[in-house]
């Protein structure tokens, strides 16, 4: 009888670390994320929800897994 390998899926859901364009704060976020995204210390929007990925508009600076 042959093993089969078991297959775990992997999420294809990220959380980014980015950084304001305007006033440089770094923050994380999610690359789903189901709402605004608005940054801590300005306000501006650093993600818009699509309904899958979101439109990230602020540098990505590190993929965290």
């Amino acid at each position: 009888m042959k093993k089969r390998k078991i297959l775990i899926p992997q999420p294809k859901s990220k959380f980014l670390l980015v950084q304001c364009p305007d006033c440089e704060n770094k923050q994380i976020i999610f690359d789903h994320a189901s709402t605004v995204v608005r940054c801590l210390v300005c306000g501006r929007v650093l993600a818009r929800p699509t309904g899958g990925k979101a439109i990230i508009e602020a540098k990505i600076l590190q993929v965290l897994e």
